[in-house]
C-alpha cells in the first residue's frame, strides 16, 4: 500500500499530514520544539496520541526514540561513520534490527530487513519537495515504517540544514 507524507508549507508550527493515496487523511505529525529535546507527536484524525519521536540529547549523532502507548517501539541511529551516503540502523523494541540506506540524499530509500525489504521511500514522482511516497511492502508493521520514513526524512532535514549554516 502506498502513504503520502505531505509537509504542511508555512504553517505556524512544523507538521505533516501521513494520507492514502487517494488523499484521505490518517495521521497528523506535529513537531514541537523544546529547549533540549526535539519532539514529534503524531496523532490520528480525532486527535488521539498514536505515537511519540523523541530527538535524544548529548549524543554525537542522531538518535531518536519511537514510542506508541509509551512503551519504546524502535529507537533510530544514524551511523556515525560510512564510507558509501548515510546509513541508518533500527533496532526494535521485540528485538529485529532493520537497516535504511539507498540515496537519502534525494530521499530515495529502503526499509529493510535481513535482505528483505519492508518499504520504500521516494520522491521521485512528486515534482514538488514537500511530499513523498512510502511504499509498505508489509501492511502488519505499515504504522511503524512510515514513522520510521518520517524519522529519517526529518533527521536529513536537520543535517541539510546545518550544512547550510555551517557555510
Amino acid at each position: 500500500m502506498r502513504y503520502l507524507v505531505r509537509d504542511r508549507m508555512f504553517a505556524f508550527h512544523e507538521e505533516a499530514w501521513i494520507e492514502t493515496e487517494q488523499r484521505e487523511k490518517l495521521y497528523r505529525v506535529n513537531r514541537k520544539f523544546f529547549r533540549l529535546r526535539r519532539t514529534f507527536a503524531l496523532v490520528d484524525t480525532r486527535g488521539e496520541h498514536v505515537a511519540s519521536i523523541v530527538r535524544k540529547a548529548f549524543t554525537f549523532h542522531h538518535t531518536l526514540l519511537i514510542k506508541q502507548e509509551g512503551q519504546p517501539t524502535a529507537k533510530v541511529s544514524k551511523k556515525l561513520f560510512k564510507l558509501f551516503g548515510d546509513r541508518f540502523k533500527v533496532r526494535l523494541g521485540d528485538g529485529r534490527k532493520l537497516r535504511i540506506n539507498g540515496n537519502l540524499w534525494d530521499r530515495e530509500f529502503d526499509i529493510r530487513h535481513e535482505g528483505t525489504t519492508l518499504a520504500h521511500v521516494s520522491r521521485r514522482w512528486f515534482t514538488i519537495r514537500d511530499a513523498y511516497a512510502v511504499d509498505v511492502m508489509s501492511q502488519q508493521d505499515a504504522l511503524l515504517l512510515v514513522i520510521l520514513a518520517v524519522c529519517v526524512d526529518h533527521v536529513l532535514q536537520d543535517a541539510k540544514g546545518d550544512q547550510l549554516t555551517n557555510l
